[in-house]
């Protein structure tokens, strides 16, 4: 199973991912969250980001036009489209950058969950809300039968749980490595070989 540890802002925060080597790693462009990240320092987290985890750029209706342009530049490998963008947004940033696009989506009913079930995006995330933390009925994934990243409140001790879903492809996990708010170098270890022994 995949990791993603999401909402890495500071320079021991890469220095914790290079340690505990989750596949991918999260860049926040959205400037309400507390994990904001700008252009620039994104750019030099990437730069300091270990080869071989993949950085993801998470995105709240953002012009298409700059997702583009980070993802031509190197500075993210990935979009994570977290707003109301449509499956036409998705196909046109696919085609430009020739990079993988995701599509976060807010989980508040099963309806929410087959909406996107025919989605041109390479990854749906499904979430309880947008980096808040929040859990949502896990049962209206029952009948999705896709790969899909799971993200909302994960910590360690939920992951036995939620492994059992067949087409559970990753985890998302942010506030659940944090410690009074910030990036916990023990927790981020501990949850990416959690995650890696369930894999065996």
């Amino acid at each position: 199973m995949l990791v993603k540890i999401c909402g890495l802002c500071r320079q021991q925060d890469i220095a914790y991912a290079n340690e505990a080597q989750p596949d991918f790693a999260g860049f926040v462009f959205w400037e309400k969250s507390r994990r904001y990240v700008n252009d620039e320092l994104a750019a030099q987290l990437k730069k300091k980001l270990d080869s071989r985890i993949q950085a993801v750029g998470v995105f709240v209706d953002e012009s298409p036009d700059k997702i583009l342009r980070l993802l031509l530049d190197g500075v993210i490998d990935i979009a994570q489209l977290h707003g109301a963008e449509t499956e036409e947004e998705i196909r046109w940033l696919k085609e430009k950058s020739g990079k993988p696009v995701w599509k976060a989506v807010v989980v508040k009913s099963a309806a929410d969950v087959e909406r996107w079930r025919s989605s041109q995006s390479d990854m749906i995330l499904f979430d309880g809300g947008r980096g808040e933390g929040r859990v949502f009925l896990w049962e209206h994934l029952s009948g999705f039968d896709r790969p899909f990243f799971l993200a909302g409140g994960m910590t360690v001790e939920k992951l036995e749980s939620v492994k059992r879903n067949p087409f559970l492809a990753g985890i998302d996990v942010s506030s659940g490595v944090e410690t009074d708010g910030v990036k916990d170098r023990e927790k981020m270890c501990r949850f990416v070989q959690q995650v890696r022994a369930g894999n065996r």
